[in-house]
């Protein structure tokens, strides 16, 4: 039996709960390794099918009554299981309720001969925020251990309701505010194809847990990047919706109650179709029927249609103007943009112009309690703070009320300016622009506690526009030797991003592009996504090393304003 926590007087140190907990999840984990004997283990035909990443194609082989949801269910808690093993990337296990929950849906299918919905016998994961009844939301602190949530998070809910089967939680940074995970109560986590680097964050067990088919449907937050970038990172499909188009309801996070950078909740699959599925599934429970913070908008088909049945007129970004990308991402942009041009769309240069004061007044948002709230969780065990939250925390004091209003005035006007923008860009066609197609981070994966540059995500925070994530490709050492290596670094965390570069340990690490639209118009970036994975899928048919030759002139592309700095544009 282990022992729990109890807060108050003579509460456990710090390390003590860390000990406890770590004991309690691998304790869950250990029985359901793949050499174990403690459970049965399903037959070959029944492993083939449970490999599929997508969710349409899962339900289908139940709903014919091919597999059983007990036997999908233990084939992926025993990949859980090894991805724990290999990266360090759960929280708390559910292993047995998951069983439990399986064996209830292949009785109500044995009964009625019908699924309970369309997740029906999925395996689902969670970053560890999600609030699941009977299991700890610590959020990688120490002082929220041995606290188990009362009631599931409403999208948990839904998803059960849906018949999904919730397997595990997932590791995250302490704070939540980094783009790696770490911290002191579960450790740190690491990435699937190279220990050495970060998976990313803040939902970077998530994303590992996906890689290693342990779920086919994880969940995460984002608040700067944190669905975003861990797809990115690991070759993943992630979605951060318009804040308020899903429920945050039954989800804690650091800083909450503030509303000035509102984070969102959104799903993150190994298939576009699954993303979709997802969204549109999800959507149309109706969240906004119990949750007065979502707005209702149903789901949009014909924006959803429309975005492929048309030329798109797109505006590429290759530069935010303060950070430069890696040769990796410049070339999978790059590659992206010309299938699109040669597909019939018109891709027009977009200037980064007002993205640096963005970024400046959403860093001030992080720091306007002078991050009391982080202060308090960390104190609450007296844990030690990660080096990235040391300097967090101090890195500005909490402002007043009347400076607080000051920023919010800054953030409405720059609003503003960013639609009027928009509105205002006619492309050579006589269209306005559709989407905004931009790198994700300006490197792929990279070794521990080498992220810090994320404004290529946190401005679609900031402008609270919906982003979605795909793979468009990969690191190539000898192509992105290619690549102009000559720049000269305009600020530190451009000098820091150049020194990290490293073509040889960066090979063949994924690079995810990221598609955003205005707000609510989700539908849009989802049907554009799948305009540009047609392409890709188009592009990897052609004979070996034919599709390699798309590579960038950069006598052109520097006359046309499309490195180093600001871009040509309105």
């Amino acid at each position: 039996m282990i022992q729990k926590y109890q807060p108050g007087p003579g509460a456990l140190h710090w390390e003590k709960i860390a000990e406890l907990k770590r004991t309690e999840r691998d304790t869950a984990v250990r029985s359901y390794l793949p050499d174990s004997d403690a459970h049965p283990s399903e037959s070959e035909d029944q492993n083939d099918v449970s490999t599929t990443p997508d969710i349409e194609e899962l339900v289908s082989r139940l709903s014919r009554g091919e597999i059983t949801a007990e036997a999908v269910t233990i084939r992926h808690i025993k990949r859980i299981a090894k991805a724990q093993q290999q990266t360090n990337c759960l929280t708390e296990v559910l292993f047995s309720d998951a069983l439990d929950q399986a064996r209830a849906l292949d009785d109500h299918f044995k009964a009625t001969g019908e699924l309970i919905g369309p997740f029906h016998g999925v395996p689902v994961t969670l970053k560890d925020q999600f609030n699941v009844k009977g299991y700890d939301t610590t959020l990688g602190y120490c002082g929220r251990a041995f606290n188990p949530a009362e009631n599931d998070a409403q999208v948990v809910e839904v998803l059960k309701k849906l018949g999904a089967v919730i397997l595990a939680k997932t590791n995250l940074p302490q704070s939540i505010m980094w783009c790696e995970t770490e911290n002191p109560l579960f450790g740190l986590t690491t990435n699937p194809r190279n220990p050495d680097f970060t998976p990313g964050g803040s939902t970077g067990g998530e994303a590992c847990v996906l890689v290693l088919g342990g779920s086919l449907l994880g969940w995460g937050t984002d608040i700067g990047g944190s669905i975003r970038i861990p797809s990115h990172m690991n070759g993943l499909y992630g979605l951060k919706p318009t804040s308020s188009r899903l429920s945050y309801s039954g989800v804690p996070v650091s800083t909450e109650g503030q509303q000035h950078v509102p984070s969102a909740i959104g799903p993150m699959t190994r298939s576009l179709s699954s993303l979709i599925t997802t969204t549109k599934a999800v959507i149309d429970a109706r969240p906004w029927t119990v949750d007065p913070a979502v707005t209702p908008i149903a789901w949009d088909k014909d924006m959803f249609a429309d975005a492929q049945s048309r030329p798109l007129t797109i505006g590429v970004m290759y530069d935010d103007g303060v950070v430069k990308v890696h040769p990796p991402i410049e070339r999978v942009l790059y590659q992206m943009t010309e299938r699109l041009k040669a597909a019939g769309h018109e891709v027009v240069n977009w200037n980064p112009s007002l993205h640096a004061d963005c970024i400046k007044v959403m860093d001030q948002y992080y720091n306007a309690d002078g991050c009391e709230d982080i202060r308090r969780d960390i104190e609450a065990a007296g844990e030690p703070m990660i080096p990235h939250v040391e300097a967090l925390v101090n890195r500005a004091p909490a402002i007043s009320v009347y400076e607080y209003w000051q920023l919010n005035k800054q953030k409405i006007a720059l609003q503003k300016a960013y639609y009027e923008k928009w509105n205002a860009f006619v492309a050579p066609s006589g269209r306005k622009v559709d989407v905004l197609l931009t790198p994700t981070m300006p490197h792929t994966a990279l070794p521990h506690k080498g992220c810090r540059w994320v404004g290529y995500t946190k401005v679609w925070n900031f402008l609270d526009y919906p982003a979605v994530v795909f793979p468009a490709g990969a690191a190539d050492k000898e192509l992105d030797g290619l690549l102009d290596p000559s720049h000269v670094p305009r600020n530190d965390a451009d000098a820091w991003n150049w020194s990290r570069y490293d073509a040889e340990s960066m090979h063949k690490h994924p690079v995810g592009l990221q598609i955003v639209a205005r707000r609510f118009e989700e539908e849009r970036v989802l049907g554009v996504a799948r305009v540009c994975e047609r392409l890709l899928q188009q592009a990897s048919s052609k004979p070996h090393g034919e599709d390699e030759k798309i590579r960038p002139d950069w006598t052109v592309l520097l006359g046309q304003g499309m490195t180093g700095g600001m871009l040509n544009g309105q």
